[in-house]
């Protein structure tokens, strides 16, 4: 062909030509007969065309270095040597002895893990200072401030904060560490970005797209994409069948040479050593079968009648190594008119593909198997003895056919033997590209028209000797090795897989000893020959004359025969003997190579553009040079009798253009008549009627799909470039799976991967196929090597095929699913990768190179000022979003809370008129009551405190004062203490005795941060402080004054301190943000008395009620419900501690039962440790009764988990939870009661909103189950006081209804501001004292920091107005800005379980905690890389995986995502894997 034009171009030119890189023509003459000039006197050069392109691709590359993943020894040494035997040992596996031995020495580059004594913060440390993972104890925030130690640390505090410094959100953060820059992280993220820098390819053509819908961006082809260019083809037609003396059945052959050379050797069976064990000889297979067919017709019986009938179908199980028997079954079912299905050997109850070979068995109506006694014996079986049914399969009868259970039939009966006809022969199984097993059925007259032109075109002669490596119950092995063989009276001499495996010599071998004249192999079998040839001097092959290749279709097989040739040369093989054929399934043998002498072309070989390839068309560009050829050899003729033709592959069946690539199709009475039992797919495959460009059709007969792609090239050749089974469209370019193998194997694979066990195939991700390319790695390959070597595969396939690959995996030797003979079964390593049952040892991950059809970053429009924001939503008819809790001046009269405006003055009070009234009950695990407190006592103990305080500590009104207690009564009557003198308390939580190198720093921290002239404790904890133990992580020197209260005597102060004026602090109340931030507000003495009337009226909070807490009581509303509320309304707190629940589960539950408490507050942690703990045990929990409950609040500052709730409502709907009663308070650092259900009011309501809106700031509410719907629930109703507004993050106007924006708080209990050492009041007046831009410019309003809308509902509240619900999204501190887009982490957590997100340098890095084995730990990464695209259409940058534990999680179960980003940044989290992805 020109390489311009479709036209055949005159004699090839010498290779010559080629060598110099002036590729002008396509065709050059492979004919080796020649003298040395000849072509393949340069042989390997055209073979390996394709590996010196692979070689120039990747010189190109050298500069580029990619991040290596980094993985944990355990992982790296997770097998021991044993575990590996390499397939086929001594098969060219290099040093087969070598295992793991030499790991550690051969490895010098894989840097060990920091040791965690210096790192300060261990694995073990941080897993213990969560609180919510089961198992984990509770302790003080988590780890990343571990490498504090002593005073020196606060100086650091105060200069480094996360994130952005111009987003500075507060005056402390705890990672005090900082990030090292030079981190072996930082480092590997750095050489990342280097990598993704690099523009891949060019930018795609950008196009308009509404903001409103995130549509895919869609490919457009490439203009100038080679088109085709010739002619349309012709039909082309096969030489016709000679007519001859055929016999008129094959079944009629097989008699006549049974009876007249009952002598002749039919077939040799050989043993394991190679040696002949049983030579069947015509005459024995035609008696013996005679016998089965006896047997099968007359001998079985159910309820007395045959129990089959002609035409059934029978299944043919015979491993490998036993022809003989398989060849009598075989022809033993043709005579008794039965239709053999042959398939494999189930050797266990989970063999790849298993199920679905039961499926075909089921779908033929299969009811009997043959077999042999041995292959009985080595079946499972069940206990009654009977072989086991396997999963997926028909109930089978198993028949054994060895001689002494058949029956010789009497003289006088013959079988049926009548002329070949269309009704079905046999079935072959094939496997299709997605895993499915179909029957092809093969008719009589089929079948005997494949043999007579096989004979034909392979020139067969009576009684010539055929040696056969390949499987004999299908495929060419079958047709050229059990039914052409009897037709031709051949004797076979057949070499089972596992004597290639002992000895790849062992065909040649065979065929010097029996002076065979044909062998039939794969290319893999002369590839394994040439390994092991050394040092072989006699062997001659000389008496070959056909030497047919079965798999000459495929691109590595070229290679293979030039290299055969080239050493057997001398060992008298004729280059002309080396005859490739191209065959599939439905269309038998397509094209066979003919030697000279039978009148065949001289072979000819093409070297393709791969470029041309994947548009479909077949050229030569002289400028590409080497980089994207491909070679190709001709597959010889059509067969004969058989008319041959291209058509287009998707679509109407056009014929092609002769220089298109396309589906090759068949004509012949020797194809397959149907895939039996399913019409629908039959009539597609074996009735195509391919048409002109005219439309008209080309012939009146029916042609058959072969499944295989190609073109027809001069001298009528055919050539073969891949099967539609491996096809894989990326955008719009096809691309081969066997291309891509042969051009990874170019890639000295030798030393790293096994050479035949890589498997290529393609995955849908994102509407869109992906490659993912998986290997076998030798155990004796280093970590860095088999990174290098999957380095450079990448490059190379992107440099020869310009596809990216999407995930590159190498799994450890023999774990690939393996197809019966060698080989890997494709499909099931699909299924495996898809189901995340790989277990691969090393991957890369490659989606940001792939995945081109991303939606469009978002463009931040210029933005609308707040006025017109204001106008836009008057003319749309929407209100400013604002709200309201009911008014504070109708509700009660003002003398009362004037009364009570100082918390202390109300105790005196409460102790003076109800002395008795019991306040607090404290619970121990076992349900007891282990302290308790009126009025009277608390005011009594308080009393203590505050003379203690001022005698012993000499400390002054305005002191701050620092509470280290456990949850129990000391902490509140220490509270109350430091109010009745005037000193300011602060709630610490005390450190946690099995981990006080992490969690110590923090109680440090906060005692040095807030100031504190004292520390007040318990004497176990004082103890604790001083101990040798914590001297290590924090000086004991460095504390101030440290008094324990457990025996202070017993005095009065002379007078209660009166604060001058509302506005003096009351106290303080430090708490960590989730995003690390460590944070003390003020808590002015007006504020505090504020938030307890808002709750008391909220809750309906009375002397008379009982309300049970399981919270911690160390800040925010937890601190306030357990320390303030009773002892302002005068209710009866049941004190839960939470850490309890860890020993006992069932006790806050049974609490709330116990005393019918009508309102309970808990936080996620416990709901989920309730829930997790008792799922499966409700019945544990009997006489718990909570039908008292009115309202379960849990207590949270973040968006409503309502996965949880839901599932612990209906939990323990069946020990009497109303339906209704869980709902969500929400609160936060600048307010901490903003929205609490209470025990009035309309049910919480939730709606459903469009996430792809959400990540545009923008609110669409849509139907539930809609795709991508996200629901959420309101946080509670609005407190009495509280006034909420819509604002927006950036302009700060006040947006309207269903409008996303930061939720702005103004109420008398808001805090009055940060306390804080430097006095940042910039940030200060921004977070407490904002107004808006426009609109109420007057007041005063705090920022809480989360994003959120109000939406106006149907329902009423209490005052008849309808009633506005506040739903909160998310913390503005944590969305991530990703493409323009605003993300919330918790939403892509949702789509991975166990884990949590974060964003480093734009990079989106995931978490995953590994629940399970450690070497099944790189399943997750493309697992958890694909769900995020899929779902969220986020490439992930980094994917870290972690033991269980690892992700810290604060006091209220909220994760803490930034300190876990600085424990990965400082190499802190002893991570089992961390994968880069490119």
């Amino acid at each position: 062909l020109d390489h311009k034009r479709g036209s055949v171009t005159g004699p090839p030119p010498p290779p010559a030509v080629r060598l110099q890189g002036e590729l002008g023509s396509l065709y050059g003459s492979a004919h080796p007969g020649e003298s040395c000039n000849g072509c393949f006197c340069c042989c390997y050069f055209c073979a390996d065309v394709h590996t010196e392109a692979v070689q120039a691709a990747l010189a190109k590359y050298k500069e580029r270095k990619m991040p290596m993943p980094s993985k944990r020894r355990s992982v790296l040494t997770h097998a021991s040597v044993e575990a590996y035997t390499p397939p086929g040992t001594g098969l060219g596996s290099g040093r087969p002895g070598q295992g793991w031995g030499g790991l550690g020495r051969s490895r010098p580059s894989v840097e060990p893990w920091p040791d965690p004594a210096i790192q300060g913060s261990s694995t073990s440390s941080s897993a213990s200072s969560t609180s919510s993972h089961p198992g984990g104890q509770p302790a003080a925030t988590p780890s990343a401030a571990a490498a504090l130690a002593g005073p020196a640390a606060l100086a650091r505090v105060g200069q480094y904060s996360c994130g952005d410094p111009s987003r500075q959100r507060s005056p402390f953060s705890l990672p005090v560490t900082g990030v090292p820059v030079n981190s072996r992280v930082s480092s590997k993220i750095q050489q990342l970005l280097n990598t993704l820098k690099r523009p891949k390819r060019p930018p795609l053509k950008e196009f308009f797209v509404d903001d409103f819908e995130e549509l895919l961006e869609v490919q457009q082809p490439d203009p100038n994409q080679p088109k085709p260019e010739g002619s349309q083809m012709v039909v082309l037609r096969g030489e016709p069948l000679a007519e001859g003396s055929w016999p008129p059945s094959l079944l009629a052959a097989l008699q006549q040479w049974g009876t007249t050379q009952p002598r002749a050797p039919c077939l040799t069976a050989l043993d394991t050593a190679g040696k002949a064990v049983y030579t069947l000889t015509y005459g024995k297979l035609w008696s013996r079968s005679l016998k089965l067919a006896y047997t099968l017709l007359n001998k079985l019986t159910n309820k007395n009648e045959p129990l089959l009938k002609p035409g059934d179908r029978v299944a043919l199980v015979f491993p490998n190594s036993d022809p003989v028997m398989f060849m009598v079954a075989f022809y033993g079912c043709l005579l008794a008119e039965l239709v053999p299905v042959p398939i494999e050997v189930p050797l266990t109850r989970k063999d790849a593909g298993s199920q679905q070979v039961g499926f075909l068995l089921g779908s033929c109506g299969v009811s009997l198997a043959l077999t042999t006694d041995a292959c009985q014996k080595g079946l499972p079986k069940a206990q009654t003895g009977e072989v086991v049914t396997f999963k997926g399969w028909p109930p089978l009868t198993w028949l054994v056919i060895d001689g002494k259970h058949l029956t010789k039939p009497p003289k006088d009966w013959h079988p049926a033997m009548q002329d070949a006809g269309p009704q079905t022969a046999y079935i072959e199984y094939k496997t299709s590209k997605e895993g499915s097993t179909v029957g092809v059925a093969v008719s009589h007259v089929s079948l005997l028209a494949q043999c007579q032109a096989l004979t034909q075109a392979c020139g067969y002669s009576e009684a010539e000797t055929l040696t056969n490596v390949l499987d004999f119950k299908r495929d060419a092995g079958l047709w050229h090795g059990v039914l052409t063989s009897i037709l031709n009276r051949l004797h076979v001499v057949s070499i089972p897989y596992a004597l290639m495996k002992a000895n790849p010599l062992s065909w040649i071998q065979k065929v010097c000893v029996y002076k065979a004249q044909a062998a039939l192999v794969k290319s893999r079998d002369m590839h394994w020959s040439l390994l092991a040839q050394r040092g072989q001097r006699d062997v001659s092959l000389s008496s070959l004359r056909l030497l047919i290749v079965a798999d000459g279709a495929n691109p590595w097989s070229i290679s293979s025969c030039d290299a055969f040739l080239n050493v057997f040369q001398a060992k008298g093989l004729r280059p002309e003997v080396i005859c490739p054929c191209a065959s599939s399934p439905e269309a038998l043998t397509v094209a066979i190579r003919r030697p000279p002498d039978l009148g065949g072309p001289p072979p000819r070989r093409a070297v393709l553009s791969m470029s041309g390839l994947s548009h479909g068309v077949i050229r030569v560009d002289a400028e590409e040079k080497l980089s994207v050829l491909t070679v190709q050899d001709d597959v010889g003729q059509v067969m004969p009798g058989a008319n041959v033709c291209v058509v287009k592959v998707e679509g109407t069946p056009h014929l092609c253009k002769t220089d298109e690539v396309g589906e090759i199709c068949v004509d012949s009475s020797a194809t397959a008549t149907a895939y039996y039992g399913l019409l629908g797919i039959t009539k597609n495959v074996f009735e195509t009627v391919p048409v002109t460009a005219g439309g008209a059709p080309v012939s009146d007969r029916p042609f058959t799909r072969t499944g295989l792609l190609g073109f027809i090239g001069p001298d009528d050749l055919v050539f073969v470039v891949g099967k539609l089974d491996g096809l894989m469209v990326v955008g719009f370019r096809r691309h081969n799976a066997d291309d891509v193998v042969a051009t990874a194997l170019a890639v000295e694979p030798m030393k790293f991967v096994y050479r035949g066990r890589i498997a290529v195939f393609s995955v849908t991700v994102l509407h869109d196929d992906r490659i993912v390319l998986v290997a076998e790695q030798r155990p004796d390959a280093s970590e860095e090597d088999s990174f290098q070597w999957m380095s450079r595969v990448l490059q190379a396939i992107d440099s020869i095929h310009q596809v990216g690959v999407y995930c590159l995996a190498l799994v450890p030797a023999n774990t690939l699913p393996k197809a019966p003979l060698g080989g890997i079964h494709v499909s099931e390593a699909k299924q495996r990768f898809l189901e995340g049952m790989l277990h691969p040892c090393n991957v890369l991950m490659c989606p940001h190179a792939c995945v081109t059809n991303l939606p469009k970053p978002r463009q931040k429009q210029p933005e609308v000022g707040p006025a017109s924001m204001i106008v836009g939503n008057l003319v749309a008819g929407k209100r400013i979003a604002q709200a309201s809790g009911r008014e504070l001046s109708h509700l009660e009269d003002s003398e009362q809370a004037r009364k009570f405006l100082f918390l202390p003055d109300v105790l005196q009070w409460r102790a003076h008129t109800t002395p008795e009234h019991p306040l607090f009950l404290l619970l121990n695990a076992k349900g007891t009551v282990t302290s308790t407190a009126t009025c009277v006592q608390l005011h009594k103990k308080a009393e203590r405190v505050a003379a203690a305080l001022m005698e012993k500590a000499r400390l002054s009104s305005g002191a701050h004062v620092a509470l280290v207690y456990p949850p129990g009564v000391d902490l509140i009557a220490a509270f109350y203490g430091c109010l009745y003198c005037g000193c300011v308390p602060v709630t610490v939580r005390p450190p946690h005795p099995q981990n006080l190198a992490t969690t110590l720093p923090t109680v440090k921290m906060i005692v040095e941060v807030s100031k504190s002239a004292c520390v007040l404790t318990t004497q176990a904890i004082m103890r604790l402080l001083r101990s040798k133990e914590a001297a290590a992580t924090v000086d004991a020197r460095t504390w101030p004054t440290i008094l324990d209260t457990d025996d202070i005597p017993k005095k009065k102060v002379a007078s209660i301190f009166r604060p001058p004026s509302p506005d003096v602090l009351a106290y303080l109340d430090f708490s960590v943000s989730t995003t690390g931030i460590l944070a003390g507000v003020k808590m002015s003495h007006a504020a505090t008395s504020a938030l307890c009337r808002s709750i008391k009226l909220q809750c309906e909070l009375y002397p008379s009620r009982q309300i049970a807490i399981c919270l911690d009581p160390y800040c925010g509303l937890g601190f306030a419900l357990w320390c303030l509320c009773s002892v302002y309304s005068g209710h009866q707190s049941v004190l839960v501690p939470p850490p309890e629940l860890e020993t006992n589960v069932s006790l806050w539950l049974w609490a709330v039962s116990q005393y019918k408490a009508r309102v309970t507050f808990c936080s996620y942690s416990v709901m989920e440790m309730c829930a997790r703990g008792l799922g499966a045990q409700t019945a544990a929990l009997r006489g718990v009764n909570l039908s008292c409950v009115r309202t379960c609040m849990v207590v949270a500052e973040e968006r409503p988990r309502i996965a949880l709730t839901q599932s612990f409502s209906k939990l323990f709907r069946d020990l009497g939870l109303p339906a209704r009663a869980v709902s969500t308070t929400f609160g936060c650092r600048v307010n901490v009661a903003i929205c609490l259900q209470g025990t009035a009011g309309p049910d919480p309501t939730t709606v459903y909103v469009d996430m792809r809106a959400l990540r545009h700031d923008r609110v669409r509410l849509v139907e539930r189950g809609s795709p991508h719907s996200l629901p959420l629930t309101e946080s509670g109703k609005i407190l009495p006081g509280v006034k909420v507004i819509i604002a927006h993050t950036e302009t700060r106007g006040p947006l309207g209804d269903s409008h996303l924006g930061e939720i702005w708080v103004s109420s008398p209990h808001n805090a009055t501001g940060y306390y804080t050492v430097y006095g940042e009041e910039g940030l200060h007046a921004d977070h407490f004292s904002a107004r808006l831009s426009f609109g109420d410019t007057q007041t005063v309003w705090a920022r809480t920091g989360f994003l959120g809308f109000l939406r106006r509902t149907e329902l009423t509240d209490a005052s008849g107005e309808r009633h506005d619900a506040l739903y909160v999204v998310g913390s503005l501190d944590e969305t991530l800005e990703l493409r323009g887009m605003r993300y919330h982490p918790i939403d892509i957590e949702t789509s991975v379980i166990r884990a949590a997100v974060f964003t480093w340098t734009n990079l989106l890095v995931v978490v995953v905690e590994l629940d399970g084995l450690e070497q099944d730990a790189l399943d997750l990464v493309a697992l958890v890389t694909n769900v995020v695209l899929e779902e969220h259409h986020l490439v992930v940058g980094v994917v870290v995986i972690v033991d269980p534990g690892v992700i810290p999680i604060n006091s209220r179960g909220e994760k803490q995502r930034m300190h876990l980003r600085d424990g990965f940044l400082a190499d802190q989290l002893d991570p089992i894997y961390v994968a880069y992805n490119m």
